[in-house]
């Protein structure tokens, strides 16, 4: 359902965009229309506040537009006419009006959502359970044939005593051989229902299920179960930075004046006369306003500004002009009858340096500056990853210097704890960003990303001048991509999976959905576009890093939970297959009847599920490497595992079976019932003994027990039934009352 749900995205996106409604000039006249009825080379009035409809070109006016829905970042862009405008994108300032040169599914929008059809990759857990199961099932058919020709074996050659006539003539009697074959045929049935682990499919299902509502707690939804496993495999994983490492919002850090004092708050400023400059500055000067307790309009940098202040109020002085903030000039003024008349100046220092002459002090004196010292601040600050915003005012000529306004997408501290989590996992961090080389490396640093001089940092730009073998090459020590763009996304992920990698990749907009699909797991931000959740594996509720780290810790939990369930089932298979093989070649016809063998199969197969499903998430499993896609889900370990307790549980059967000394502990008659009843339970205590031994690699078999209580409640209910079989079993299950010394010899 998930699956189909993905493959709906598109469907869901056209009918969620066809609900707007578009202002269009008609017949000389400006008319509301549908979207759907935009049509090629229709003009449209684009406003404030308006999504764009479709893809064309601004024709006049100029607007700011928010393409994080297609970028994935919050920086508004400017366009004048002649610029592209995107369908999906949003204007938040200032009108102008498009022609339309591309609608629906031909738009960029729509392409990036087209795109998301295509298969996704098979999960790595797939892989493995495919080769597993095709291997057992070969065991499970050899098996089943080696128990056939050892029964038949044994009822024709041994029972004749090796005599040819006697064999000659039990092979020719018809009546007497059709019932050995029948039941040969029947023990076959059972050792291929035994070796098959059918159970497996449903214990990975309660395993993902069972950790998918215990990560739901920890901020992540997941949409496809397989997706929590493959997440622990993840081999590199590729990150947005905003959002996801930063917090995704543009926040005043502070203000930071000539004379190197440091504002933290608008309020900490001490001076009436600063206070007043800088409140005329940063407020009048502003596009962004309060709409009761929300802050609307402007950009993100003024919204950023309206936010530190927490006020609005521009009752006091009358404005005289302003001018709006314009990508050519980098800056924006408003003039005001302060003090006569004042014009207040806030933009980018490179177009404003030039003209200052003075600044103020913390006093809100004026005195003298050295530009140098001036510019070397803005050095600083710059390599620190601040977004520099210079505030000057003037009253004639010569420009007065007020004070930087230091604006940071601040890093979440959390983000840092997951970045050591993942590091320590062995799994490859990249960090994709908008930002400027020098910005994206300072945060790099921050997190603990950039660490080695051996670690790579590039540029979009660098990244597409070279070749694939080159970018393969140097993949194993990048870190960090700047100024990225959505291509480079899928063709780093279609990259490293060429390597063998499995590959983690997030993203929140319309154009991460592509890389989304293509990479083995998905990571959605829970506040991204509804198409990015659609074909995401996961979904991150909190859009938090470390919440990622937990999801592979979850994931190598569910894989972990896995291989202790093969363990200990292929131990049983083990046990019962080598008793059904060689029992009858020693005179053991039916050492477990066909009714115990299908509890037996119970016991390890739905029960055992039930019980590893549970397993809790240690901390010890994210020192580990990450496994490799073509790894097998079988290591040395388990086989090894397998066999020497497989084979230790068969030798202590057989000596229980027929040592002497054992049988006289019991009572005696024709048929031995005492001693199987006993054997019966010394089966289902070995697998019990097993269940314990196959959860940890740890001496101590009670290691973080507690913490699994399904497991405890499982063994326990297993050992009560076992208790009701013996002695309440009957012929059904060839079982009879055992004493309590008999009881203490099983």
């Amino acid at each position: 359902l998930s699956e189909y749900g993905s493959e709906k995205a598109f469907q869901k996106l056209a009918e969620e965009n066809s609900k707007i409604n578009v202002k269009v000039f008609r017949n000389g006249k400006l008319v509301n229309v549908d979207i759907d009825d935009i049509v090629v080379n229709d003009v449209v009035l684009l406003e404030s506040g308006d999504r764009v409809c479709a893809d064309g070109v601004l024709v006049s006016g100029e607007v700011y537009a928010d393409e994080s829905m297609l970028s994935g970042e919050p920086k508004e862009k400017y366009k004048k006419s002649g610029d592209n405008v995107f369908r999906g994108s949003i204007i938040t300032n200032k009108h102008g009006i498009m022609k339309v040169n591309a609608v629906g599914t031909n738009t960029f929008y729509g392409n990036i959502a087209k795109s998301i059809e295509e298969d996704s990759p098979i999960s790595p857990l797939k892989l493995r359970l495919r080769k597993l199961a095709q291997t057992i099932s070969k065991i499970g058919y050899f098996c089943a044939f080696l128990v056939m020709l050892s029964y038949l074996f044994n009822v024709i050659v041994v029972e004749n005593n090796f005599e040819f006539n006697s064999i000659i003539n039990m092979l020719t009697d018809y009546k007497s051989l059709v019932p050995h074959l029948l039941y040969s045929l029947t023990l076959a049935v059972t050792i291929i229902v035994v070796c098959v682990p059918e159970g497996l499919p449903m214990m990975i299902t309660l395993v993902l299920s069972s950790n998918m509502k215990r990560m739901l707690k920890n901020n992540v939804l997941v949409r496809k179960l397989v997706g929590i496993e493959t997440a622990g495999n993840i081999n590199i994983l590729f990150s947005d930075k905003t959002g996801t490492i930063t917090k995704g919002e543009f926040s005043v850090v502070g203000l930071y004046l000539y004379d190197n004092t440091f504002f933290k708050s608008f309020d900490s400023i001490k001076s009436d006369k600063l206070k007043e400059l800088m409140y005329l500055s940063l407020i009048y000067n502003n596009a962004a306003y309060f709409d009761d307790k929300e802050i609307i309009g402007g950009n993100v940098t003024d919204r950023a500004i309206m936010k530190f202040v927490g006020s609005n109020d521009r009752t006091k002085y009358e404005t005289l002009s302003e001018e709006s903030f314009d990508s050519k000039i980098k800056y924006s003024s408003v003039t005001l009858n302060y003090e006569k008349s004042t014009t207040f100046y806030k933009g980018a220092y490179e177009k404003l340096s030039n003209k200052i002459s003075f600044c103020y002090d913390k006093t809100g004196a004026k005195r003298l500056i050295k530009k140098q010292e001036l510019d070397s601040l803005v050095d600083k600050y710059s390599k620190d990853g601040y977004r520099i915003i210079t505030l000057t005012t003037c009253s004639g000529s010569s420009h007065t210097f007020l004070g930087f306004v230091l604006i940071k997408d601040e890093v979440r501290k959390e983000s840092i704890e997951g970045i050591k989590m993942v590091k320590e996992a062995g799994i490859q961090t990249v960090m994709l960003t908008g930002d400027s080389l020098e910005t994206a490396k300072n945060i790099a640093c921050e997190v603990g990303l950039i660490s080695d001089n051996n670690d790579i940092v590039i540029t979009s730009d660098e990244l597409n001048e070279m070749s694939d073998e080159k970018v393969k090459k140097v993949l194993p020590n990048l870190k960090v991509v700047a100024r990225s763009l959505p291509n480079d996304k899928k063709r780093l992920v279609l990259l490293s999976q060429e390597l063998g990698l499995v590959v983690g990749m997030t993203g929140d907009g319309v154009n991460d959905a592509p890389a989304l699909k293509k990479a083995d797991v998905g990571f959605a931000m829970g506040s991204g576009t509804e198409v990015a959740k659609e074909v995401s594996d996961i979904v991150i509720i909190d859009d938090n890093f470390l919440s990622i780290a937990k999801t592979i810790l979850f994931g190598r939990t569910i894989f972990k939970s896995i291989r202790k369930f093969i363990i200990f089932q292929l131990t049983v298979n083990l046990c019962a297959v080598s008793l059904s093989v060689i029992g009858p070649l020693v005179g053991i016809v039916t050492p477990v009847t066909v009714i115990q063998m299908l509890w037996i199969n119970m016991v390890m197969d739905t029960l055992a599920g039930i019980a590893f499903a549970y397993e809790a998430p240690l901390k010890d499993y994210m020192k580990e490497k990450p496994k490799k896609k073509d790894e097998p889900i079988m290591n040395s370990y388990m086989i090894n595992e397998i066999f020497s307790t497989g084979m230790f549980s068969t030798l202590i059967c057989f000596f229980f079976l027929k040592s002497k000394y054992i049988h006289q502990l019991f009572r005696i008659d024709n048929n031995d019932k005492y001693v199987m009843t006993a054997f019966f339970g010394l089966f289902i205590f070995l697998a019990i003994f097993n269940s314990f031994n196959a959860r940890t690699h740890r001496l101590n078999l009670f290691a973080n027990i507690f913490r699994n209580k399904a497991f405890l409640l499982i063994v326990s209910l297993i050992i009560v039934v076992q208790l009701f079989l013996i002695y309440c079993g009957g012929s059904i299950f060839r079982t009879t009352g055992l004493t309590f010394l008999e009881f203490q010899v099983m």
